[in-house]
C-alpha cells in the first residue's frame, strides 16, 4: 500500500516539484495540495493521509498551528516540517506541535524520502543541522533548571546513590569505596537533602530515571 501524502506549501513551484518527484517514487502518492495551513488542516481531516509535508511559514494559518490541529485530531497523521529556517523558535514550535520530522529545504530529495519512511514507521527524523539545535537546547535547559543528577549531585554522591539503589547497605558501600560508615551516612543525608527525597524506594526510582542504574545487574 502506498504512503498517502498531502503537500502544504504556499510556493506553487515547490509543491509542483515535490509532487512530480514523490509521485514517481514506488510506494508513495500525493493525494492533496494546500497553499496555506488552513487548507492543510481541511485536507488532512477529509483525506486522512499517512503524512503531511508542512511548510512552517504560510499565510492564513502557519505551519505550527496547522500541525497542532492535525496531530490533535482524529486519526494518526504524521507531519514532517520542511522549511528554509533553522531558527530555534520554529524548530521548537513544530516539534511541540507534534511534528515527527524537521528538514531544511536545501536537503537532498533522498533525505526527504528517508525521512518519510522513518516517520511513517513511527519514528522521528531530524536533519543533522536541526538535531544539533534540539540537543543544544535540551542541554541548555538542563543546565538552567538544574534538574539532572549530574548538575545536582557531586561525582561521589552519584556513585553512592547508585550503590544505594542497587541494594547495598551503608556498611557494604563504605567497605566497597574504602571510606568510613559515617562518611557514607553523610553522603546519604546530603543526597536526600539535595533531591528532597527521603526514602530508599524513591531514591531507587530517581536513580533509574536518571540512568544511574538499570538494576539489571
Amino acid at each position: 500500500m502506498s504512503i498517502r501524502i498531502v503537500l502544504a506549501d504556499d510556493h506553487r513551484i515547490t509543491r509542483e516539484g515535490l509532487l512530480s518527484m514523490l509521485n514517481n517514487e514506488v510506494g508513495m502518492e500525493v493525494v492533496g495540495e494546500a497553499e496555506n495551513g488552513r487548507e492543510a488542516v481541511k485536507l488532512a481531516q477529509e483525506l486522512l493521509p499517512d503524512l503531511v509535508i508542512m511548510d512552517v511559514t504560510m499565510p492564513d494559518l502557519n505551519g505550527i498551528e496547522a500541525t497542532r490541529m492535525i496531530t490533535s485530531g482524529a486519526g494518526e497523521i504524521n507531519v514532517i516540517a520542511i522549511s528554509m529556517y533553522s531558527d530555534k523558535q520554529f524548530v521548537q514550535g513544530m516539534i511541540q506541535a507534534g511534528a515527527s520530522g524537521y528538514l531544511l529545504k536545501d536537503c537532498a530529495f533522498e533525505e526527504l524520502l528517508n525521512a518519510i519512511r522513518v516517520v511513517v514507521s513511527g519514528n522521528t527524523y531530524l536533519s543533522p543541522a536541526i538535531a544539533r539545535i534540539v540537543v543544544k537546547d535540551y542541554l541548555d535547559k538542563l543546565s538552567k533548571d538544574g534538574s539532572s543528577a549530574s548538575s545536582i549531585l557531586t561525582t561521589r554522591e552519584r556513585e553512592v546513590l547508585q550503590l544505594i539503589a542497587e541494594g547495598m547497605s551503608t556498611k557494604k558501600i563504605a567497605s566497597h569505596l574504602g571510606v568510613s560508615i559515617k562518611t557514607i551516612e553523610t553522603h546519604r543525608r546530603q543526597i536526600m537533602g539535595k533531591l528532597g527525597i527521603f526514602s530508599i524506594a524513591e531514591l531507587t526510582k530517581y536513580a533509574i530515571r536518571e540512568g544511574l542504574t538499570s538494576l539489571q545487574i
